[in-house]
């Protein structure tokens, strides 16, 4: 089989990797898209969107469980259809991939559906799935963008057997609700999970290394999420390290370091981050190199090798899907010649979908302290809002940091109802290099939550009004 040729060839259909072959197409290269699994990666399949409509089924039976007594509407909740909750968030994940099928369809992109391994210099061969020795493709490209995004870790000498001791993947689709589940990790998919479980009536535990949830968050953001889980009755451990997890056909055993009896649960959900999913691919031919386990790449996302670069997941830290997508533009814009921008990474929301909600951009308070910068803060609790006592979701509040010399906003740190919906005023703020005084002399409608914002901002120039 002769390999078909073409500009660009895109290692991986993920939220880095289709976007970038769509911008690949826009600019009128011939591209190619290959992924073994449907287009969208884990964000689509299996993270972002399925997770969202778990999380907001989760919301809404809080909400009337708890918000629509206080405003005065007599429901009654008879419980839930386990089976036609997760059902919901799969269903919406394969609307959201063949919403993207189609749009790299439309882009006349060649999309073999296969698995990939690389055979020879900028040449791939791509195998049936379930089939490793039919090959149904060979494809060339002058330029090669690896976006094979992440696999999730796991502890040292525990094994994730996918039953018991489970991922993000088992957890959004498991056929019996548990009774009790034990969560490691409390970072952005241990938080959410929690959330998800506990709301539903699972007794969950989070265990978590650090002092506190949420650890890249600011102090204060965690604090309020760690207060309102305790509320709803979730186990919060923190400054707590798992020693050991044994598994049995009924449940798990948890041995914490320094604890007496283990903790039991039905599963254990492994959530301590990703590692680049580089292994199986053939990868080792082309002489790219790693760093920290990551493939390294500079500013626009070349690696060390002409013609191969890499986006997303698998180049480290921010493993966020926005963030991939926006690589894949700057890598593919720099490949065309469009000479763009290198990507802010201090400009790069970070979001968390529990509730309360989190969400940032830019320095924390203990960042800025360990950098040296000179700062000043402005902050505005929900709880004197309007709009926030109308929705009855008065948690939290708006934290935003100005660099105390020049006067531009350097942090925003929002906890609360809707805080994933607010933070782009503020990084789009950020990137404009705002003031506190530009953002409150812009005119914020009322009644809403982002007239916080406005007060915030009010507030680092003592001009706050409504507290």
């Amino acid at each position: 089989m002769s390999a078909t040729e073409f500009d660009i060839v895109v290692l991986g259909g993920g939220p880095g990797g289709y976007v970038a072959a769509i911008r690949s197409a826009q600019l009128g290269l011939k591209t190619c898209v290959v992924d073994e699994q449907p287009l969208g990666g884990i964000c689509v399949n299996w993270g972002c969107i399925p997770s969202k409509a778990l999380l907001k089924t989760a919301e809404l039976y809080q909400n009337i469980q708890h918000v629509a007594p206080e405003m005065g509407l007599k429901a009654k909740l008879e419980g839930f259809d386990w089976t036609r909750v997760i059902k919901r968030s799969r269903e919406v994940s394969e609307k959201n991939s063949s919403g993207v099928e189609f749009l790299v369809r439309k882009s006349k992109i060649h999309r073999p559906n296969g698995r990939f391994r690389i055979v020879g210099d900028h040449e791939i061969e791509v195998h049936e799935r379930n089939k490793p020795d039919k090959v149904i493709d060979r494809i060339r490209g002058k330029h090669m963008i690896i976006a094979t995004g992440s696999t999730n870790r796991t502890l040292p000498g525990v094994t994730v057997d996918r039953k018991r001791v489970i991922t993000y993947m088992e957890a959004m689709s498991l056929e019996k609700q548990p009774k009790a589940l034990i969560i490691v990790g409390a970072g952005a998919i241990g938080c959410e999970f929690a959330y998800f479980y506990q709301a539903l009536g699972t007794q969950v535990t989070l265990i978590e290394v650090q002092p506190r949830v949420l650890p890249l968050e600011d102090v204060e953001s965690s604090k309020v999420v760690e207060t309102s889980f305790k509320k709803m009755g979730m186990n919060v451990l923190t400054n707590t390290r798992v020693s050991t997890i044994t598994s049995s056909d009924k449940g798990v055993s948890v041995q914490l370091e320094g604890g007496d009896k283990p903790l039991e649960a039905e599963h254990c959900l492994i959530a301590i981050g990703f590692a680049a999913n580089v292994q199986g691919w053939g990868f080792e031919q082309t002489g790219v190199a790693l760093e920290r386990g990551f493939i390294k790449v500079d500013e626009f996302h070349r690696t060390n090798v002409p013609g191969y670069y890499a986006i997303g997941d698998v180049v480290g830290a921010p493993q966020l899907a926005h963030t991939a997508s926006h690589e894949g533009i700057i890598c593919v814009d720099a490949i065309a010649g469009k000479h763009p921008h290198p990507m802010d990474y201090s400009n790069n929301p970070a979001c968390t979908y529990c509730q309360p909600q989190v969400a940032s951009v830019g320095y924390t308070e203990e960042k800025c302290k360990e950098l040296g910068i000179e700062y000043k803060v402005g902050k505005f609790p929900f709880s004197a809002s309007g709009k926030a006592r109308a929705i009855g979701h008065t948690e939290g509040h708006v934290k935003l940091l100005f660099d105390r010399k020049y006067g531009q906003l350097i942090g925003a740190h929002i906890v609360g109802s809707e805080a994933t919906e607010m933070i782009a005023e503020l990084a789009l703020a950020k990137s404009l290099e705002c003031t506190a005084e530009t953002i409150y002399q812009t005119v914020h409608a009322h009644p809403t939550l982002t007239e916080a914002v406005m007060e915030a901002a009010l507030a680092a120039d003592d001009r706050v009004i409504h507290m």
